[in-house]
């Protein structure tokens, strides 16, 4: 229980520090040693509880529209995985990007990109509890647009005036991706809408 308490204290540090000491904070996970499991299940998929959680009891308890318990779990299930998906889909178009931007190819640094810049929707995602404040997570998570333009040239090597054009086709591309899977998501039975843009 203490050893899980340690891990849970120190992703909500790094939550913080990527939240509120961006340019700092990235310059130091730049050189921090990680694997894509290291990034993924230790990091992500924890943050990634916290709207899943939200919001089967937002779907279930709280909104006006409520579902089943069933189909509360199995919505966010199916969000949770695909948020995981979604997000390591960002880390490989990051990297796929660099070059044309005369950046550095890392899957590694691409992969931390995108998995911290998730950090202020995953936070935000508590709002789910309320399905009348969503809106509002999905506005705090435009901070994670401003985080990707923070963070790309500091972890892909990218000229500083070649950021901002990087992180509008990564945004661009990130967006028809997670349309592409919300169409696949809605021929789910039961599931169809909620379906939250990744990243």
């Amino acid at each position: 229980m203490g050893k899980s308490m340690d891990i849970i204290g120190k992703i909500a540090q790094r939550a913080k520090e990527v939240l509120l000491k961006p340019g700092e904070t990235f310059k130091v996970i730049k050189d921090e040693a990680a694997t894509s499991r290291d990034l993924i299940f230790g990091y992500l998929a924890v943050l990634a509880v916290i709207p899943a959680v939200a919001s089967i009891i937002g779907m279930s308890a709280v909104g006006t529209f409520r579902l089943s318990l069933v189909s509360s779990l199995s919505r966010a299930v199916i969000q949770y995985v695909l948020t995981l998906i979604g997000i390591y889909i960002l880390g490989l178009i990051i990297n796929a990007l660099a070059s044309s931007f005369s950046g550095v190819k890392n899957e590694i640094q691409a992969l931390k990109i995108a998995v911290y810049c998730a950090t202020p929707s995953l936070v935000a995602g508590i709002l789910y509890i309320v399905p009348a404040l969503s809106v509002l997570a999905m506005i705090a998570g435009l901070y994670g647009f401003y985080l990707l333009y923070l963070a790309i040239p500091i972890m892909m090597g990218c000229p500083e005036e070649k950021a901002l054009g990087y992180t509008v086709v990564v945004i661009i591309v990130n967006i028809v991706v997670s349309v592409i899977i919300a169409g696949l998501v809605s021929l789910v039975p039961g599931v169809g809408f909620g379906f939250r843009f990744l990243g």
